[in-house]
């Protein structure tokens, strides 16, 4: 399962998952060999069929990281849905997100890229870098290539 801080301001328009110009989500995907071949954001809902699902940590507002409202964040209905879907492991796409559930959940701040110690229940969380185009200076490949290794653990 990916969870995203919100949808972005062109997704949200179109109604589809990391749907803005340049965003690398859906291109990871298919490069990491998490799907079979490179889907359109608006085919996000066959990721079930893959064994993949999508959230986001604000799921009511949109925006980028930065213009998001701080009492928009629930880290409690992502928990939710990890206790619901149990998911082998919990990709933070992007450090917000991961930072907001972890300072809720472990009362935890500093965190790096890649898995992390802490589990929720038997779900592994792991942290990748933003796809987003407006993140590029912190782009880094490595984390993806290194999730889609360890879902093939799983």
């Amino acid at each position: 399962m990916f969870c995203g801080s919100a949808a972005g301001a062109v997704s949200a328009r179109k109604g589809a998952y990391y749907a803005g110009p340049g965003n690398k989500f859906w291109p990871m995907l298919n490069q990491t060999g998490l799907t079979p071949r490179l889907l359109a954001p608006e085919e996000f809902t066959i990721l079930p069929q893959f064994g993949l699902g999508l959230t986001d940590m604000a799921k009511h507002v949109s925006g980028s990281d930065a213009s998001l409202p701080a009492n928009t964040d629930d880290p409690e209905a992502v928990a939710d849905k990890i206790a619901r879907f149990r998911p082998a492991i919990l990709a933070f796409v992007g450090k917000r997100a991961a930072q907001v559930f972890s300072r809720h959940h472990f009362r935890k701040t500093r965190l790096d890229y890649g898995a992390q110690a802490e589990m929720v229940g038997s779900t592994a969380l792991f942290i990748l870098p933003s796809t987003s185009g407006l993140a590029v200076r912190y782009w880094n490949e490595a984390p993806w290539q290194d999730l889609a290794a360890l879902s093939k653990t799983v």
